[in-house]
């Protein structure tokens, strides 16, 4: 009779593992799975104390739908014109450029335009009297 019984070490076979998913939803793209079954679940919201908030994936934030404190605008409203502002504020500072750039080019031309004259009149008056003396 052994001393130990040689079963206890023996391990058992293990079960063969069952495939994942026969679903084909996670091996398909976003657009396709979109078009084929429909799973656009439009933007994620939620209700915290009465304040609707939505995530906005545009901008990776989440935003409150309900007026707030904020004179009655809405978050959404608020980025809005907040982007709206910025905008307006790039366009004001690309025109003061262009004013500045169309009034150094004035000053460039209107010295241009005083040099000819300068030189005009010097040539003028040297060419009228050479055609007095003759």
């Amino acid at each position: 009779m052994p001393l130990l019984p040689s079963n206890k070490f023996n391990t058992k076979k293990t079960p063969p593992r069952r495939s994942l998913s026969l679903n084909n939803l996670n091996k398909l793209e976003s657009s396709i799975r979109e078009e084929e079954y429909g799973a656009d679940y439009g933007q994620p919201a939620m209700r915290i104390a009465g304040q609707v908030i939505k995530f906005d994936s545009e901008n990776g934030i989440w935003i409150s739908e309900t007026s707030g404190s904020s004179g009655g605008v809405s978050q959404r409203e608020f980025i809005k014109l907040r982007k709206q502002n910025e905008s307006l504020a790039e366009e004001n500072n690309l025109l003061k450029l262009k004013i500045e750039m169309l009034l150094d080019m004035l000053a460039e031309t209107t010295a241009e335009k005083q040099v000819l004259e300068r030189d005009v009149g010097q040539y003028g008056s040297r060419s009228q009297k050479s055609s007095r003396k003759r």
